[in-house]
């Protein structure tokens, strides 16, 4: 027998020691909740589910994100409604004033409630704002090197021969191939809006040829103007200065017999133009950038237009007369068509918007629930490993009091 070393004491003292550890850890992973406390505990678990982590977060913002772009959409759609509203009203009194049982003084009051609509439209477009970002006053617009002109073309009208801008104007026919009965003697009125004022110019048809629709007279060019023919024989009319003070809207072509009566025809397909490229004005990026995603570079841009008069078109209008306020018509459903398709497009953005948070939303729960499997501990299986490593514990103990009795047995050779 020895006694300088008790070797079943050691023994069992080590697996006690190894007993308490796995009963400690055992005991912090029920505490916690977690299989994994420390690095110690699984490193490779530990590094892929702080990754998850991340992405949880983030895909949590990103949602988060989105619905806050949702909400600065339905501030600006909600306030180009009461615009829509507006363009409405006006065009409601320009078909009003366009009627001769006005007089003057009708006009003039029909005239003083345009001006304040037009006023109030601007107001709406300096003031609308989303935490204190305004929206639609072209700030939050794409960026714009360089001014734009716009050009009007038309679609419903189509000239004879590959000469095109030397045509006359009585062989022009309309896309069917139909003549507009045009005559020598009829009389042409070419009318549109710049920067508030109309403008038009009148002239006898007699031998004028297209080319000539763009003049003042018939023989002097309109300075605010250029004519030409596309490559499917489209006439477009294209402004000279740059811009939205440049821009022309409203471009109407109406043709009268001698008696003064409008060719119906006629006008309806020579004042069937539509803008096919906005005016522009020099600005830089600002639209809006919406971050939908965890990572880097997941965003989606949007840019909110410029509603103003200016940009629509509308600014300064005049229905003081009859012929005012027929151009005045075709300007506003121009603007109005503007507005709706900013709306349209400020619409689809918000449906989209509303796709992306379902699918982050879904995608963050199905990511929580990996990461739930790597970090997270069963608490069942847990509980088993406990009560194992608290038996064998307590097992430990008992036995080392045994032990540690065994040396006394050498008491019993020296009696």
């Amino acid at each position: 027998m020895r006694i300088n070393h008790n070797i079943a004491a050691l023994n069992t003292y080590r697996q006690l020691n190894s007993a308490s550890t796995a009963q400690g850890k055992s005991m912090e992973k029920l505490s916690s909740g977690l299989r994994i406390n420390r690095a110690g505990d699984d490193a490779a678990g530990l590094a892929i589910s702080e990754k998850m982590r991340g992405q949880i977060r983030g895909l949590d913002m990103a949602s988060k994100n989105a619905q806050d772009g949702i909400s600065m959409i339905s501030t600006a759609e909600g306030a180009l409604n009461e615009t829509h509203s507006i363009l409405q009203r006006m065009r409601e009194l320009s078909v009003q004033s366009a009627n001769d049982t006005n007089t003057d003084e009708d006009r003039k009051n029909i005239q003083d409630e345009v001006d304040q609509l037009g006023k109030e439209i601007d107001r709406i477009r300096n003031t609308t704002q989303f935490n204190t970002k305004n929206l639609l006053d072209g700030s939050m617009d794409k960026g714009q090197a360089s001014a734009v002109a716009n050009v009007n073309s038309n679609t419903e009208v189509k000239t004879a021969t590959a000469s095109v801008m030397t045509d006359a104007l009585t062989t022009l026919t309309d896309k069917n191939g139909n003549n507009l009965g045009i005559t020598a003697t009829d009389t042409i009125e070419v009318s549109y809006v710049k920067d508030g004022a109309t403008i038009t110019n009148s002239f006898t048809v007699g031998s004028l040829t297209v080319a000539d629709l763009g003049t003042t007279d018939g023989t002097a060019d309109d300075a605010n103007t250029t004519l030409a023919v596309d490559a499917n024989n489209n006439i477009s009319f294209t402004a000279t200065n740059s811009g939205l003070g440049g821009a022309i809207n409203g471009l109407t072509i109406t043709v009268k017999d001698s008696g003064g009566n409008v060719r119906a025809a006629a006008t309806n397909a020579l004042s069937s133009f539509t803008e096919t490229t906005a005016a522009a004005n020099v600005n830089t990026d600002g639209q809006a950038t919406f971050q939908i995603g965890a990572n880097t570079g997941q965003n989606i841009q949007l840019a909110f237009k410029d509603m103003g008069t200016a940009a629509l078109g509308v600014k300064d209008l005049k229905v003081g007369n009859q012929g005012q306020a027929n151009v005045a018509v075709k300007a506003i459903d121009t603007a109005i068509q503007k507005v709706s398709a900013e709306r349209s497009k400020l619409g689809a953005t918000q449906n989209r918007l509303e796709h992306t948070i379902n699918n982050l939303n879904t995608s963050s729960e199905n990511l929580t629930a990996a990461e739930s499997r790597i970090r997270d501990v069963d608490m069942a299986k847990e509980m088993m490993n406990q009560t194992k490593n608290s038996i064998l514990s307590q097992a430990a103990q008992a036995m080392l009091a045994q032990a540690n009795q065994q040396p006394q047995g050498v008491l019993q050779l020296l009696r």
